[in-house]
């Protein structure tokens, strides 16, 4: 018998804010994260707009000789997760004695792989990596970090799927956990927000060179966007069967309704129409969901010409007449990339349970194809009950989600 996968903790550490309240009133307010930063710009930077994110200190509860494991997304990663684990009412003594997982996204580690192995081609010798910098290179980095960190005993994986990498992960734990294979899992996503790891994103021009006014540089859906900038960060959720959360006492925040994927099987980044769309199609029909029942939908629109009006057309043929109130969070915090999958849920399900959707600011005029949406440009005071949220990434993978409220 398929059992219910509820959301029982949120924890954010995001350019928006580093609690929950914080990140709510910041998206109510349209606040944006973006900075310009001179350390960009004097490095060799075509754009140097990024979003500003706060470095955690980890010294208060890691140890030196285990910090020495932790690359920037995991120390992210680990304060959101200690955040999402209070607010689920999950003390260490439970995790102890029961059988809690882990499945995050995360792929890159570009600064501590540099790093290590800048080390080892100065001094010409291996040892000059440092004892941490395997543990810190590997894309696996944030999963085997927080299951040693936390004493986790349940499944470990690290979903690496691009942009879709925090999605994906949500999506597998909902899976697991709906197949009655694990009864909680710790998921979420984390990116790296150091220069180092989109260097390579800047140098095929992808990103938005709109420096003099940062704020309103990232502009999913507008007619006059001229690319993504990067942000970072993590988000974690704590996921649960309904059963297991009742019976541990738990908040329930809210409940996972249904998962979609697919490939799009063409181009390794632009995207086309097709795959997109057959990801929303079948999140609905796996959640026996009705397009009109969906009451918001979280875009996955980055600001790129190209990716915001495949996604427009996807959305658009499959909700049809049916104009589903749409924005993009991006264009608040830049693209979380890694991250975002998850921390896109986040920021929706604290709309949904404070009566609003934050607009998709600096959209001023669409273009022919973004026309077809209903897309909310300022904030708006108004009740859902169920949201979709799309996040699709390089090499045509993607990924829906269905959450509703409870």
């Amino acid at each position: 018998m398929e059992k219910r996968v509820v959301i029982t903790g949120m924890g954010i550490w995001s350019c928006l804010g580093i609690t929950l309240d914080s990140v709510r009133d910041a998206l109510y307010t349209g606040k944006s994260g973006i900075i310009f930063s001179q350390e960009r710009k004097d490095a060799g930077f075509r754009s140097a707009l990024c979003a500003n994110i706060e470095h955690p200190d980890l010294k208060p509860y890691i140890s030196r000789n285990l910090r020495q494991f932790m690359p920037e997304e995991a120390q992210y990663a680990y304060m959101a997760t200690r955040n999402a684990l209070e607010h689920a009412k999950l003390d260490q003594s439970y995790i102890d004695e029961h059988e809690v997982g882990i499945i995050y996204g995360n792929d890159s580690a570009v600064e501590s792989t540099m790093h290590s192995l800048d080390n080892f081609r100065e001094y010409k010798d291996t040892s000059a990596c440092g004892s941490g910098s395997i543990f810190q290179s590997m894309n696996s980095t944030v999963t085997m970090n927080l299951a040693c960190l936390f004493h986790l005993r349940g499944i470990n994986l690290t979903s690496s799927a691009a942009c879709a990498s925090g999605s994906q992960a949500v999506g597998l734990a909902y899976l697991l956990i709906k197949n009655g294979l694990q009864d909680c899992i710790i998921c979420g996503g984390a990116q790296e927000a150091n220069m180092y790891s989109v260097a390579a994103f800047d140098g095929i021009q992808s990103f938005s060179i709109r420096e003099n006014e940062p704020t309103k540089a990232s502009r999913p859906f507008d007619a006059n966007r001229d690319g993504l900038v990067p942000g970072g960060g993590a988000a974690t959720l704590v996921v649960e069967s309904y059963e297991h959360a009742i019976k541990r006492g738990a908040p329930i925040l809210a409940e996972i309704v249904s998962w979609g994927f697919s490939g799009n099987g063409d181009h390794i980044s632009t995207p086309n129409i097709a795959g997109p769309a057959r990801s929303l199609e079948l999140c609905l029909k796996n959640g026996n969901v009705r397009t009109k029942n969906i009451g918001y939908v979280n875009a996955h629109a980055t600001s790129t010409r190209i990716g915001d009006s495949r996604e427009a057309l996807a959305i658009s043929q499959i909700f049809g007449d049916y104009k589903v109130p749409v924005t993009s969070t991006k264009s608040q915090t830049g693209h979380e990339m890694w991250m975002a999958g998850a921390s896109e849920l986040i920021y929706s399900i604290l709309m949904m349970k404070n009566d609003f959707i934050a607009g998709n600011i600096n959209f001023e005029n669409p273009d022919e194809d973004t026309s077809c949406l209903n897309i909310i440009p300022e904030t708006k005071e108004t009740h859902f009950d169920m949201f979709l949220s799309n996040s699709f990434g390089f090499g045509g993978t993607n990924s829906t989600i269905i959450i509703k409220n409870i």
